[in-house]
């Protein structure tokens, strides 16, 4: 089995003073980090990178600084499956929705997951038959009020998705709105 997790907008230090704990222990015991953008400074970025090791892959956001020097799209296999991950950085839920399927379909040419953040909302849905994942904001920052992240474990091709909110597995997220 492989555990990734799946973290965005950490947005320190300009919303929050630091990574949450709980967040950072998980991200330090997945086999892989995912990070869909705005770290929001080098330090952010330095705490996460050294918590997941050699194995992350991140993308700017639209409050990331020009010297984190990360692409906007990124695509990568873990466990067989293929994540192309983006920050999404739209005006509205529409144009959010079309940039994220845009920057999958010029990057995912078979079966994958499209990861992304920047609404700081939770999403385990299907946009245009891809499964789209975005973890909400690791450090509850606003509009956001309550720390979340994800995890995703592969084994044997089979994709289970966990959702977490301050630390406890949640099995229905959609009683989380505020996350």
């Amino acid at each position: 089995m492989v555990e990734i997790a799946i973290v965005s907008d950490t947005h320190v230090p300009s919303r929050a003073e630091r990574i949450p704990d709980w967040v950072a222990e998980r991200v330090r015991e997945a086999d892989y980090t995912i990070h869909a953008g705005d770290f929001d400074s080098p330090e952010a970025y330095e705490t996460v990178a050294d918590l997941a090791g050699e194995n992350l892959t991140a993308v700017a956001g639209n409050m990331d600084p020009d010297s984190l020097d990360l692409p906007e799209v990124a695509t990568v296999d873990v466990g067989d499956t293929t994540f192309v991950v983006t920050h999404g950085t739209a005006a509205t839920a529409e144009e959010y929705e079309e940039t994220v399927a845009a920057a999958v379909s010029e990057e995912l040419t078979g079966p994958g997951i499209a990861v992304a953040g920047h609404t700081h909302a939770v999403v385990d849905d299907d946009i245009e038959g891809i499964r789209f994942l975005n973890p909400g904001s690791a450090t509850g920052a606003d509009p956001a009020n309550v720390a979340t992240m994800m995890t995703v474990e592969i084994l044997e091709g089979e994709v289970n998705t966990k959702m977490y909110v301050e630390d406890v597995q949640v099995e229905n997220p959609e009683k989380y709105p505020e996350a």
